[in-house]
């Protein structure tokens, strides 16, 4: 359908919806008020595109006025390149939505190759992505972090609690590659290490039902750094869905109930996002967005510090600030990479 007839659809449903309001009764006050809600930012935004469209068309008429040309040269001028930016700007509102974009997100970070080193820069991304979170004032909660050697992590695992966090984040999900010189390193050579980073959209209990008897939860003694509890108390504690073998362990609490309360968070993340993935494969087909899949083998950043570069392979951007990055400034490489996936579904809705 193409956007005129959209916009004229979706200001006659803005309409019935008003009217519905105000006849409407008990319950369906609510769920139509949420809806109309929805729409008006768009109804604002088209509103301001019939704005221009007419002060476009009326500067136009003028042109052929000699008294008046000069005053509508620089009306028409203004408002013929203020319509293709409003149009732009609705075909994005417009885009299907995911329901999860507005939401918190579970961030999981693991050393892949590289050992001691892998583990070294797997604590600073995920130290970079604390920054990032405090920078926009989001709450960033460590729900795991399980030290290694030298400083760096086995594994660490964070809620990160706002809005829009979900849509901010979701195309960190990858393998982060890291080209440097290790602290160990008496040689001066450069290693090449890899982290995996999985960004999980938290789900609520009724996003995703578990049934107690598909768990099997274990308890253990903690092992590692974790203060007077360890090795004294069972408080570690492991939990398995048995559907889909799925396994979340926590420790990081010394209280066992805190620990399980922890690892269902991550346990109901995972399975969530299992059942996206196989609903966008359903829906997608063969068709991959430029940005990639958001899985977590697919290589998707290189971080080169004798070159002072990170280099997004996804879109081949490189930019030559690596110590800003990793002072937690993501958004020239986030806002370039939600930039692609516009266009990219953009184009698809135009096929």
């Amino acid at each position: 359908m193409a956007l005129p007839q959209k916009l004229d659809r979706l200001l006659l449903r803005a309409e019935e919806l008003r009217h519905a309001v105000n006849v409407a009764e008990g319950a369906q006050i609510g769920a139509l008020s949420r809806e109309l809600a929805e729409l008006e930012p768009l109804v604002g935004k088209v509103e301001a595109l019939r704005a221009a469209e007419r002060a476009r068309d009326e500067a136009e008429v003028l042109l052929s006025d000699p008294e008046m040309r000069e005053l509508a040269e620089a009306e028409y001028l203004a408002q013929k390149e203020a319509v293709p930016l409003l149009e732009r700007e609705l075909q994005l509102m417009l885009l299907p939505k995911d329901s999860a974009d507005e939401g918190n997100a579970i961030l999981e970070i693991r050393p892949a190759a590289g050992g001691d080193e892998a583990g070294l820069f797997a604590a600073e991304l995920f130290r970079a992505y604390q920054r990032y979170a405090e920078a926009r004032r989001w709450r960033f909660e460590v729900l795991e972090y399980d030290e290694g050697e030298l400083g760096g992590v086995k594994g660490a695992t964070a809620e990160i609690a706002g809005k829009g966090v979900f849509a901010r984040l979701k195309f960190e999900s990858g393998v982060h590659r890291v080209q440097r010189v290790p602290a160990t390193e008496t040689q001066g050579r450069i290693h090449t290490s890899t982290v995996t980073v999985a960004v999980l959209p938290e789900a609520e209990e009724v996003d995703v039902q578990i049934d107690e008897k598909d768990l099997r939860i274990d308890t253990y003694r903690a092992s590692g750094a974790g203060g007077q509890h360890v090795n004294k108390t069972d408080s570690a504690v492991r939990i398995t869905h048995l559907p889909t073998g799925t396994v979340v362990a926590m420790q990081e609490e010394k209280s066992q109930h805190k620990n399980r309360a922890k690892a269902m968070k991550v346990l109901r993340a995972r399975i969530y996002e299992q059942q996206r993935a196989a609903a966008q494969a359903d829906r997608a087909g063969a068709r991959r967005a430029q940005v990639g899949t958001g899985d977590r083998s697919e290589r998707i950043r290189t971080y080169n510090f004798p070159q002072g570069r990170v280099t997004d392979h996804r879109i081949g951007l490189t930019l030559h600030k690596i110590d800003r990055v990793m002072l937690g400034e993501f958004d020239d490489l986030i806002d370039a990479l939600t930039a692609e996936d516009q266009a990219a579904r953009l184009a698809a809705e135009a096929e």
